[in-house]
């Protein structure tokens, strides 16, 4: 996967934006590539899926949108490159592989057990944190353009993760977090950073012994074929940052970059609110399936894993700062 992402991001080195641009400027047709790495039944695929069918309607057929799904044309290694060079128009990658490319404060949605609702997340997103983050993109000439919601993250295994000592051992994949690394290793699991569409493959290979998603992620990528225990742990938030070059985004008319925003808030409205629904869908289709064993955790169980992981809240203050915490902090507990 990473060497022929890397062909495609090669190939349109330079020439990607000019040729939507100049689409734009002529008042005909204009075409925004979007790619993303997961399935289409998955919320964020349905809420992308909303966004092109919105733009299509608003205006009426002259601007289009492509999408992408299930790393189609890139995957978690090199989405971001691709879309810096302008391979791609628009992403909507996870919220933690914006550390990796030069934004630690984002990480702060990595930290476990920080948020208890996902009304708490979206209320933290629309407010002054969660502004000011995406503003913090434009650094690298990139333009955030709104939240979307996946839910809950929950842990995967040949076992059942309910207590710090169930996780000592296991090689479990991650995608590219230093905060979900250091969570990992606080556990005692061995992280292992791969790309979300080498996941599945992995599991049944045995390269990795478990992992964490929502369900909706879990049951669509048929991890539940390779695993037979998931722990309903809601240790962590999965949520994903709508982004766009600069680039692309000046090259277009200002009649059509307000097109898409409206487009854009309404399909994340909409997602936002479904989120929960594909998740509930399938941890039922799940337990109907009978292929994995589902293991709730009680308050007991969840306040010794979050005992156990309190240290990652301090590190990531020593590295973006502690106002940043603080104020993430403040943010929750004030909901």
């Amino acid at each position: 996967m990473r060497s022929r992402g890397r062909r495609h991001v090669l190939q349109a080195l330079g020439l990607a934006p000019l040729a939507c641009a100049a689409g734009a400027r002529a008042g005909a047709r204009v075409t925004i590539r979007l790619s993303h790495v997961v399935a289409q039944r998955t919320p964020k695929g349905l809420a992308l899926e909303h966004f092109r069918a919105r733009v299509q309607a608003l205006s009426q057929g002259a601007i289009q949108v492509l999408l992408y799904p299930n790393s189609q044309l890139y995957g978690d290694e090199d989405e971001m490159l691709a879309l810096q060079l302008g391979a791609v128009d628009m992403l909507a990658p996870s919220l933690s592989k914006f550390g990796a490319v030069g934004f630690p404060e984002f990480e702060l949605f990595d930290l476990p057990f920080l948020f208890d609702s996902s009304e708490q997340v979206r209320r933290t997103q629309q407010g002054a944190v969660g502004q000011e983050l995406l503003a913090l993109l434009a650094r690298q000439s990139l333009v955030g353009l709104g939240y979307l919601d996946n839910g809950f993250k929950h842990m995967s295994a040949n076992r059942p993760l309910r207590a710090p000592e169930d996780f000592v051992g296991l090689r479990v994949r991650i995608q590219s977090s230093r905060v979900i690394a250091h969570q990992m290793r606080a556990l005692g699991a061995r992280p292992v950073v791969l790309s979300f569409g080498e996941t599945s493959r992995a599991l049944v290979a045995r390269v990795v012994d478990g992992t964490e998603n929502p369900v909706s992620n879990f049951w669509t990528q048929g991890m539940h074929q390779a695993q037979t225990d998931l722990s309903l742990t809601s240790h962590g938030y999965l949520g994903y940052c709508i982004v766009a070059h600069q680039r692309f985004w000046d090259y277009l008319q200002p009649g059509d970059r307000a097109l898409i925003e409206q487009a854009l808030a309404e399909a994340l409205a909409w997602g936002n609110t479904i989120a929960q629904r594909e998740n509930d869908a399938a941890l039922a289709a799940l337990r109907a399936s009978g292929a994995t064993r589902i293991h709730l955790l009680d308050a007991v169980q969840r306040q010794r894993l979050r005992h156990a992981t309190r240290g990652v809240h301090e590190a990531l203050a020593l590295r973006i700062g502690p106002q940043w915490l603080r104020r993430m902090h403040g943010a929750t507990s004030s909901l």
